[in-house]
């Protein structure tokens, strides 16, 4: 890679936001500086929600940035970019189009003529893996195939910059892995037809696996908080020490607590009452507090290792873990789980026990909670629309975060037996045996 060459890609300063009727815009990306040289592996590393695929589609070209500025081969970018292609993480392949009409499609709206066209996609499908499947239609064709023609589809146009927007994720553990192999495999071979690669994913090891440099972003509004570069010849090895220790310390990364500046909300913000939650259910939240009290982890577990014997990736795992931190049951510091005492008092406890100690977690924990049953207690009937709750949550975040956030409070405060709720009136309400609490 030449340092010293002019840029194929610079972003500074983007961001971007989003207008909310009767309320505060909503930003998504805020200071974003990026900058991709020709002939690197580049990837975005972040929790869904930090803004990572909407960064793509302003890199494209598709999305123009709220503020900023976007320079694509040495000029400012004003709409969609020649020279860029991308993979989608759903296939988004045409069902009634074989895998070579598929592939056709660039180059037929390039206006390329049909000898060539036809010459390229051949050769294009044949880099892939996937020589003889020219006439199959997708349905014909498991997903690790179908991944690999929505590759061909993008190679075929010999792009500059190819974008990845979590191309493996909707794969099967074994099949994602053979494709990313294939994939750097072509890379060092000087096969793809490409100078560089932009991928989005929050698979902390396939970033680690894949790229020469990692920006990590924190979420709310996504920044780019870290930037790493990784050390490693290709092909690299996952069960070296010093692989393990980089993902141990991306992991780390993502789990320390953010600066003051950070954090910072608007004053007009609630304190805690509109923070989004994770849609965590109780049961997993339990499932996890007694792997966690028990051997080999003693009340303390290596994320990755324990991320690695659960098979979850770091954007199932960290939300669990924040939320046990969040209310009480555990900390999270420097890539590892610790067990807090109500935490393993919770693991040791029956069912019932475990209930209360709960509901004294959320009461203790949760303004949302709190608020709700405050509102159900004043009112003679004790019963409180869900509706001002939601209204109140967007005036603070998405409709999507307001309505996931709510519906957790409600499947945790069933669980607590700190309320009822009925769906069909939208109402929380008391049982009748609660109402004297």
């Amino acid at each position: 890679m030449d340092q010293t060459a002019a840029p194929l890609l610079t972003v500074r300063n983007c961001r971007q936001s989003y207008h909310k009727d009767a309320s505060a815009d909503l930003l998504v990306l805020d200071d974003v500086d990026l900058t991709l040289q020709t002939g690197e592996i580049v990837g975005l590393l972040g929790r869904s929600g930090s803004g990572k695929s909407t960064l793509l589609r302003i890199v494209s070209g598709l999305l123009k940035p709220t503020a900023g500025e976007v320079t694509w081969r040495g000029a400012p970018l004003t709409g969609p970019a020649a020279g860029v292609a991308m993979v989608f993480q759903s296939f988004a392949l045409f069902p009634w189009l074989t895998v070579q009409e598929n592939v056709e499609l660039g180059l037929e709206a390039q206006g390329v003529k049909k000898a060539e066209r036809e010459a390229r996609t051949e050769a294009a499908i044949d880099l892939i893996g996937l020589g003889g499947y020219d006439t199959a239609y997708p349905k014909e064709l498991s997903g690790g195939m179908r991944q690999r023609v929505g590759l061909a589809r993008a190679l075929v146009v010999h792009p500059d910059l190819l974008l990845m927007d979590e191309p493996f994720s909707a794969l099967d553990v074994l099949t994602a892995e053979t494709l990313r192999t294939d994939l750097i495999d072509l890379w060092m071979d000087g096969k793809l037809p490409v100078k560089s690669i932009l991928i989005v994913t929050h698979n902390i090891e396939e970033a680690v696996l894949m790229c020469d440099r990692i920006l990590v972003f924190s979420s709310n509004p996504g920044r780019v908080a870290h930037e790493l570069k990784v050390p490693f010849a290709h092909p690299r090895n996952r069960f070296d020490h010093a692989f393990r220790q980089l993902v141990d310390d991306i992991y780390g990364i993502m789990t320390r607590r953010k600066t003051p500046e950070i954090q910072a909300a608007p004053a007009a913000a609630p304190t805690g009452f509109a923070t989004p939650l994770h849609p965590v259910g109780t049961n997993i939240m339990a499932g996890l507090l007694e792997t966690l009290s028990n051997r080999p982890y003693d009340g303390r577990a290596d994320l990755p290792a324990l991320a690695a014997a659960l098979q979850y990736e770091a954007d199932e795992l960290l939300p669990l873990g924040e939320t046990l931190s969040l209310l009480g049951f555990a900390v999270l510091e420097e890539g590892d789980l610790i067990l807090t005492d109500i935490g393993r008092r919770f693991a040791d406890a029956e069912t019932e026990d475990r209930k209360k100690i709960f509901a004294e977690q959320l009461r203790a924990h949760v303004p949302l909670i709190t608020a709700i049953r405050a509102v159900i207690d004043q009112r003679s009937n004790h019963r409180a629309s869900a509706v001002r709750f939601r209204d109140e949550l967007e005036d603070h975040m998405s409709p999507e975060y307001a309505e996931e956030t709510l519906r957790t409070v409600i499947a945790w405060g069933r669980y607590a037996e700190l309320f009822e709720y009925d769906e069909e009136a939208q109402q929380f309400g008391l049982e009748e045996d609660t109402e004297e609490d």
